[in-house]
């Protein structure tokens, strides 16, 4: 059978989807092409903001216009919250954002037989975690480990909590298990990811001893010189014992995702955030001096209901006070369902525009800055692909792609550097996340030592050094 899986949305999505994959060519069945006809379609949707819905129905319309009697088969958190809206499209299979290996028999199925099928739960009502084989396709160069699912904040302008469901967690004795089997597979790096890690373990242990602190400890022992890089994290998880437990490994990403989404407290409450700046600026410095160079990156939403001016740029000096190597700006996007849709104060299209670009401004200036602090530094960067073309989007809370390793460690022996214009440039990434390009041969999957010398395009231009980073 030919087939081919679209994923929209979060690293969660991407791991579902890649585990999918897998359990579909252990079956015999092969994937097609871009632009090639196909048996099966599956999408796994996202529903984090309209914008994601609209794409979902979009992708969903050009894969039937594509191939008209082909099964298409969708899942994920928009035919979770929203199936009437899948099934006015004429989708053969649907399923919402559990129980990926039944979602797969009922598309198969319906291949066969040409039925239509649907497998629908209460996410609130889910207390299982499912788990999915680790790691990911040929070609890439990281694994995701999904380690959690589900949230119970209920952020006001957030729908995920009643699209995933409740939190649930991977057992730490099946996490280390997946965590050795990626290791012995040559993997490089593996990013820790879920729906909200920092709520891992709260199901498993009501003691209060085993939290998302313990758990990395325990993975990056496990993990030995692959490195680990962390998902979103909520800032309240990071203290002085975070810092002090995980501060000693040598093969943890300096590299943390802190969701901020405002610089102004009253936003916060309204957003139903459980801290305030005061907080979050605890744990950003609490990070950088337990992480000396660390890349403390963000999210950030503008124009929330009833954002004056005055918060907005409560949020602007925030930014600069924390000092962020990066962020993620969105303008707000109402959620129907969510209690912010209905906040007064629902701001226009063009002033979450204009605060988008001011605070996008802010961002790139921040980061040019951190990249620039580089300059003269040594970075162990885990070399993907040569560089095409001019511009490569740089990572955020570990959103690259996960990938099948090509070389074993005994390979990161440096290579002599070249200036000579035959010599291709590769891009990689520093543990920081920051997108390294340096010239060289044959470098994918490899982790190798590079001097920083320039700002370049959208990272850092190197030199493989002839020194251990």
């Amino acid at each position: 059978m030919r087939y081919t899986i679209q994923t929209l949305g979060c690293k969660v999505n991407q791991y579902e989807s890649q585990a999918m994959e897998q359990q579909l060519r252990a079956l015999g069945h092969f994937e097609v092409d871009p632009g090639e006809d196909f048996d099966l379609a599956i999408v796994n949707t996202c529903t984090v903001t309209a914008v994601a819905d609209k794409k979902n129905r979009n992708l969903i319309r050009r894969l039937r216009k594509q191939c008209p009697d082909a099964v298409l088969a969708v899942c994920g958190c928009y035919a979770q919250v929203k199936p009437e809206d899948i099934r006015a499209l004429g989708v053969d299979v649907i399923s919402g954002s559990g129980g990926r290996e039944a979602f797969l028999e009922l598309a198969i199925a319906a291949v066969t037989d040409r039925q239509k099928r649907e497998a629908l739960d209460e996410a609130l009502r889910r207390r299982s975690f499912e788990i999915l084989p680790p790691g990911g396709l040929a070609t890439r160069t990281r694994a995701m480990l999904k380690v959690q699912d589900g949230c119970s904040n209920f952020c006001s302008y957030c729908i995920i909590p009643y699209a995933r469901g409740p939190v649930r967690s991977l057992p730490l004795d099946a996490a280390l298990a997946q965590v050795t089997e990626l290791v012995e597979a040559g993997y490089r790096e593996i990013v820790v990811t879920g729906i909200e890690i920092a709520s891992w373990g709260v199901d498993l242990d009501k003691t209060g001893a085993m939290r998302l602190p313990q758990l990395l400890d325990a993975i990056c022992r496990a993990a030995g010189n692959v490195r680990i890089r962390l998902g979103s994290l909520e800032p309240r998880i990071i203290d002085e014992s975070f810092c002090r437990l995980l501060a000693g490994h040598r093969n943890l990403c300096p590299h943390f995702h802190l969701s901020m989404q405002s610089g102004s407290d009253s936003v916060l409450a309204r957003m139903h955030r459980r801290y305030d700046t005061a907080r979050y600026l605890e744990s950003v410095r609490l990070l950088k001096r337990h992480f000396p160079g660390c890349a403390v990156t963000t999210d950030m939403i503008v124009g929330f209901p009833g954002e004056t001016e005055a918060e907005f740029a409560e949020s602007l000096d925030f930014i600069h006070t924390c000092g962020f190597a990066s962020m993620h700006v969105f303008p707000y996007s109402r959620r129907p369902g969510t209690p912010a849709d209905k906040l007064p104060g629902q701001l226009g299209n063009a002033v979450k525009e204009a605060r988008s670009a001011a605070a996008i401004a802010v961002a790139a200036e921040r980061n040019a800055a951190f990249r620039a602090d580089m300059i003269g530094t040594v970075q162990a960067v885990l070399f993907e692909e040569e560089a095409q073309g001019t511009s490569h989007p740089s990572p955020e809370d570990g959103e690259t792609d996960p990938s099948t390793p090509l070389r074993s460690a005994q390979d990161d022996a440096p290579l002599p550097a070249s200036d000579t214009a035959d010599t291709p440039l590769w891009t990689g990434h520093a543990p920081n996340s920051i997108r390294v390009y340096a010239p060289g041969t044959a470098l994918h999957n490899r982790v190798l030592p590079v001097r920083i010398t320039a700002l370049f395009e959208d990272g850092v231009r190197g030199e493989i050094a002839e020194v251990e980073a």
